[in-house]
């Protein structure tokens, strides 16, 4: 499974400003990605609506997933990416999925609630009893399962120790993946098929980045690119399996709708706040991770009025 060419993909080790070419292009793709959802929705919805609950929630969670070994995909012809490219990577996919957690969790949990319990204060209650346990559920598990929040760097001739610790960090990647289609599952709970698809939407493009950071982990023990996107696809594939407990549960008990979006948008804040911005301000490329937050907020915003 190890190869000689543990030294071909690296960070720079000088930081070199982020090519305007990159930003430039990454911007246009972005607009065109929004412009062909909004195109290809009228289809996508009549499609959808066809499906059962925990149909839809399986496939959407399992597409989202697969994202993973997209962003995999540049060890094949890339031979360096600087650190801020990453942090900026990685903060736009914290602004996605703040946008999706606040726009498709947050908000229709409490429109739900306030319609089966018939009040604004029950709402706001179980919204926060919700997030509540959301978040305390992912935080027991980080402090019970053990994980890693390690940045990647070049790590030629890795010892034992250093092995340890990238497969401890693309474990921590796997078990944050499960809350995420958990909200994917739970998302096409309620009569609006759109939130689902926004939700999908927002962690596929959350796990380009992360795949991206999980294959070069690999590369720089010496895995080969294959074992790279193998392992990586492995460590997005957890979330169908969130996605089918979240569809499941929904599908059983109507009654927890609410209960259940809350409960996702608590553990997905948690991964937002606990992993991916403290990892994107890591190495000082704080306003890199900010622009890509602010960009990445918007552009799911705009995905979701596209909708």
């Amino acid at each position: 499974m190890h190869n000689g060419n543990s030294t071909e993909l690296e960070h720079d080790s000088g930081e070199r400003p982020v090519p305007r070419l990159f930003l430039v292009g990454s911007l246009i793709a972005l607009a065109a990605f929004i412009w062909l959802v909004s195109l290809i929705w009228p289809t996508l919805e009549a499609r959808a609506d066809e499906l059962t609950t925990l149909q839809i929630g399986l496939l959407a969670s399992f597409v989202a997933g697969l994202m993973t070994a997209v962003g995999a995909i540049p060890i094949f012809f890339l031979r360096r990416i600087s650190q801020s490219v990453e942090d900026a990577m990685m903060g736009f996919g914290a602004g996605v999925m703040l946008s999706a957690t606040a726009f498709e969790l947050v908000l229709p949990s409490v429109e739900h609630a306030e319609l089966q319990y018939g009040g604004v204060g029950m709402a706001i209650l179980v919204l926060s009893v919700g997030m509540a346990l959301g978040g305390g559920a992912l935080l027991a598990l980080h402090k019970l399962v053990p994980h890693e929040h390690f940045h990647i760097g070049p790590q030629s001739g890795a010892d034992p120790a250093k092995i340890r610790r990238v497969w401890l960090f693309i474990f921590a990647i796997a078990l944050h993946n499960l809350p995420e289609g958990l909200a994917v599952g739970v998302g096409f709970g309620g009569d609006d098929v759109s939130d689902g698809i926004t939700l999908a939407i927002a962690i596929g493009l959350q796990n380009i980045p992360e795949g991206l950071v999980v294959a070069i982990a690999l590369l720089s023990l010496g895995y080969s690119r294959w074992a790279a996107l193998g392992v990586t696809l492995l460590t997005g594939l957890v979330q169908p399996i969130g996605g089918l407990i979240g569809a499941g549960a929904i599908t059983l008990m109507e009654f927890l709708l609410p209960w259940g979006l809350a409960f996702a948008a608590g553990a997905m804040l948690f991964v937002i706040s606990h992993e991916i911005i403290p990892e994107s301000h890591r190495k000082g490329h704080e306003a890199q991770a900010t622009v890509g937050v602010l960009v990445g907020f918007v552009a799911l915003l705009a995905i979701d009025l596209a909708l």
